[in-house]
Parts: C-alpha cells; structure tokens; sequence
C-alpha cells in the first residue's frame, strides 16, 4: 500500500508541480508561417539540446539471455541501439532470428516440462518476485539511466515514476502468486466436481519501445506468477534494460530457463515467435496494424490465445463547466506526456463551444513553457522521439494538418538540429475527417475539436476504430456518470489522466486490442481452466 501510495503521489506532483518546480520558462521567437496561415513559436531550446550530457551508466549486457545465459545470436548478426538525442550508436546488440526463437523456445519448454517453476510452491515463486522487486528498487537509477539513454525518455520520469512502478507491480504479483486457486462446484447428480486453474506452458511476450521496461513488468509478473515460462521479445529500439532486468531475476532466484530474452526485428523474430508450434500462450503490445498479423500468425500456427494491447486515439473531453487553467494542465498532460509517446494519450482533445477560444490560448501558452531538451538534464519535460523513422512520421502528421485546412497555432517543426526533437505543436480548427483527428500520431501533437452538446460528443468521440482510454474533465457529476458509460473505451478517467495501479486493469474496445493488462484479470490470461468430475459413492451430502 505504501509504494502505491508512493507512486501515485509521484504522478500527482508530475501532473500538478508548480511551474517553478517542472516548467522553467523558455523565451520564444515568434516568426510567420504564411502557408499555414498561423503563428508558429521558435523554441529556445538548442543548448540543451546540442550539448548532451554523458549518460550515468554503462552497457553491460548486450547478449541474449537463453536458458540462463547470455549467448550470441545463432547467426552471429548483430544490429545497433541508437542514441535518440543524436542518432549516434550506443552499442551493438546480438540480433535474434528465428534459430534464436527456437533455441529459446526448447529451453522454456524443459524448464516447463521437467525444471523446478511450475512445481515449485506458490509462496516460493512469491519470494522470487519479492527478491527481484528489491532488486529493482536497488538497482532504481542505473535502469533508469539506461532507460532515458535507449528511449529519449526524461530521466526524472524513469527514475521517479516508471522503475518504482515496476517494483510495484512485481511486489502486487507476487502477492497474487499464492492466492491462485480452483473451485468446488457442485453438480446434479452425486459426482465430485473441481475446477483446476493451470498455469498455460510456454508464453511468448513481444513488448513495445514507449515503455520498455514498464510493459516488461505488465508481462512478466502475471506470466511467473501462475508458473509460467517465458520468451520475452524486446523491441528492437530499447533492448538493453530487458536484459539488466532479466539478469536481475536471475540474480533474484529464478531457475533456468524461466524467462528467456530474445532482441532482434520484428519480421525475423517476432514473427518467429508469434508462429512457434510450441508457444503456448502470446501477449503483444504495439501498433493496431501489427496487432493484426500477430493475431494472424498465432491462429495459422497452433491456434494459441492472443492477448493484445494496441494502438489508440483517445478523447479528452472539457465541459462548459470546467476549470479552464486546470483543464488546459490536464490536456496539455495527457497528450504530451512521454513525448506524446503513449497509446492512451489523449489525442483528440474535445472543448465546448463556450470555452474553446480561452482553452486555445491558454494550451498554445502551456507549450511555449514546455521545456524540451536533453532528457538527462533537470527540468526538462520533454526528450526526442524515439528514432528518425518515427521523427518523420510526426512531421508528415503535421504537414497534413497544415494541409488539411487545420490551424497551426504553435510548433510544427524538428526542434534544435541534431536528434529527433520536435517541437510541442498544437491545431486548433480540427474537423473529425482530417488524419490528425483519426490516426494515431503518436507524437507531441495536440489536434484540438470544438462540439457544442454532450449528444454530439458522445457519438464523435465514439466514432473511431480505436477504443483504448478517454478522459473527461467537468463538474457536473451527472455529466461524468453519462459518459462514462457511453464512452466505448476500456478506461475513462474522470478528471483525471494516465493515473496507473498495479490493481487496475488496462486494454481496449475495438481495435484496441483484446483482453487486460494489470489487475486480477492479467492472471487469466496466463491460466488454463480444467474440470475434473468424478463419482460419489454414498456420498453424506452433494
């Protein structure tokens, strides 16, 4: 309770601090942008940018991890890691295929099948988890130092918010382990009936690069808590703090074979992976589009389960009852946070007719104070982009604003000359058909709507394939009890964003995926049912 309360007060501070504490003061350059016809800010940025400071850590394991070991690739291949603040390689990291998948594969079947995890005591594994929790919070800056390194996050989020999270989760799983249990049913007829819940066999895990080690966390917890094997893909953007932390299971007891770490592409590896005969059990998180042949690849193989955490486009709904300034804090959070980089964000930012041009003005004048820089510097709110394949993805997204007849009222360009820095940008004038409304960006762009009615909301914030989160910020609780209902999305926070618990389950409607992560429903993902029947005779009682 203690570290939740802890981690929730860390997120509180992020999302409410002062100015003075998180948002020192940028001095910005106005120029005209004649064919956006707008004003586009000129961020003051550079020397924070241009002159990167030495990372605090150093790259210790770059191997893969199979059966207990750091190995190289079967191929021999290796493939770099790139600094997201200069584009410059951080290491070179054995590449995965799909010999590597294999491999992994036979050596979490054995430790299923024959090693020690499954037929250990539930309390046993309970003492592994907790030992590695301790180990996470021991061990708190150097992962998030790497993490910050690899991913272009804020140092300050991955060592305050993230690495605890993850130490929260596996103390929350931990403490589920010896709690598993089956059922007695009774039945018509004398006849002695169990229900068994199993832990699955081998599952394979495929984690995204936003928050490397958090969905880490999100897969591994609830996969050893039930007694599971793993072979863990880690993204090819950010593979260097799934091998610290695995070495650190190691370190904490865990058995050979449990967990096996493989980095490597997605088309060799992944999809190696997501077509094994032997997998058991899949869990993925990224993209919708990728989602898709994942789930495709599992049904063609052997038919196995899917859990998947996809992409989306979430609404963030302001009445005409709201608090503008706290509104304008709120939104400004919800898009922006982790560089824009979140598949809840809240990316369709909805504002009543009555209080859309003061919100307008009042957002454009929270992103000229955002301070984007080198994320290991103090202070700063926002890092690159993870790589340049996404840097342009992001700019190609704002010229389509700017083309589509939307309204750039600040940003809009690369920020600074070296990385992949974007300026915070935001539209105003955004029509439901545009593709900033519609597509997941994932960057730093805030594509603002006007409505006039809670009907007219409702049916526009429903009006999309996605269904991962949405927000509301008003008053009136009648208002936030309507909408939290209509609103066809696995989470809604009502004045409230991206406020995470071990306990609370997260996943989607629609294409957001299917199935939950977090919570006591992630345990069912990694459990088999069986029912066991058996006759009675003479029995006292049915």
């Amino acid at each position: 309770m203690a570290a939740r309360m802890a981690v929730s007060s860390l997120l509180s501070r992020c999302l409410h601090a002062s100015p003075k504490i998180l948002r020192p003061s940028l001095l910005p350059k106005v120029r005209a942008r004649g064919a956006a016809a707008a004003i586009t800010q000129r961020f003051s940025t550079a020397a924070a940018i241009e002159d990167p400071l030495a990372p605090p850590v150093k790259v210790n394991y770059t191997q893969l991890l199979i059966d207990g070991k750091f190995v190289d690739s079967a191929s021999g291949k290796t493939f770099p890691t790139l600094d997201p603040r200069t584009g410059e390689v951080i290491a070179h990291v054995q590449e995965g295929d799909a010999e590597d998948i294999n491999r992994a594969v036979r050596a979490a079947r054995k430790a299923f099948d024959e090693g020690p995890w499954p037929r250990m005591t539930a309390y046993e594994r309970s003492r592994i988890l907790l030992r590695f929790a301790d180990l996470l919070d021991k061990h708190n800056d150097e992962l998030a130092a790497l993490e910050t390194w690899d991913n272009g996050k804020p140092y300050e989020q991955a060592a305050n918010i993230e690495i605890p999270m993850c130490s929260r989760l596996m103390r929350y799983y931990a403490g589920w382990a010896d709690k598993i249990h089956g059922l007695i049913v009774p039945a018509d007829g004398p006849h002695h009936v169990q229900v068994l819940h199993e832990p699955i066999g081998v599952a394979g895990q495929i984690i995204p690069w936003n928050f490397p080690l958090l969905m880490f966390a999100w897969k591994v917890g609830p996969a050893l808590a039930t007694g599971n094997t793993i072979v863990l893909k880690s993204a090819e953007q950010t593979p260097l703090t799934a091998f610290f932390a695995a070495k650190l299971l190691h370190e904490a007891g865990l058995p050979d074979g449990v967990l096996n770490v493989v980095s490597g592409y997605g088309p060799t590896a992944g999809a190696a992976l997501a077509s094994h005969m032997d997998v058991d059990k899949l869990a993925f998180t990224g993209s919708t589009d990728t989602g898709m042949i994942v789930q495709e690849l599992a049904a063609r193989s052997n038919l196995k389960p899917v859990t998947l955490e996809l992409g989306g486009k979430s609404p963030f709904i302001i009445m005409d009852d709201a608090d503008v300034d706290q509104a304008v804090e709120l939104a400004h959070f919800a898009l922006f946070f982790n560089q824009g980089q979140c598949c809840c964000a809240g990316s369709r930012t909805f504002v009543h007719e009555s209080v859309y041009d003061e919100f307008v003005e009042k957002a454009k004048a929270r992103a000229l104070k955002r301070v984007v820089g080198d994320p290991f510097k103090k202070g700063v709110e926002q890092g690159p982009q993870i790589d340049d394949e996404q840097f342009n993805k992001v700019l190609r997204y704002i010229r389509s604003g700017v083309d589509s007849g939307a309204t750039l009222v600040t940003g809009g360009d690369r920020a600074g000359s070296k990385g992949f820095y974007i300026q915070p940008t935001i539209f105003s004038d955004v029509k439901d058909n545009m593709a900033i409304a519609q597509d997941e960006i994932f960057g730093p762009v805030q594509s603002i709507l006007k409505f006039k009615d809670l009907n007219e909301v409702i049916q526009r914030a429903n009006a999309s394939k996605y269904g991962l989160a949405a927000g509301v910020f008003t008053n009136n609780i009648d208002t936030a009890n309507t909408l939290m209902r209509a609103l066809r999305v696995g989470t809604v926070w009502i004045n409230c964003f991206d406020t995470f618990d071990a306990a609370i389950p997260f996943g989607g409607y629609k294409m957001s995926g299917v199935g939950r992560e977090k919570g006591i429903d992630s345990l069912k993902n990694y459990l088999q049912v069986k029912a066991v029947v058996s006759p009675l005779k003479n029995a006292a009682w049915l």
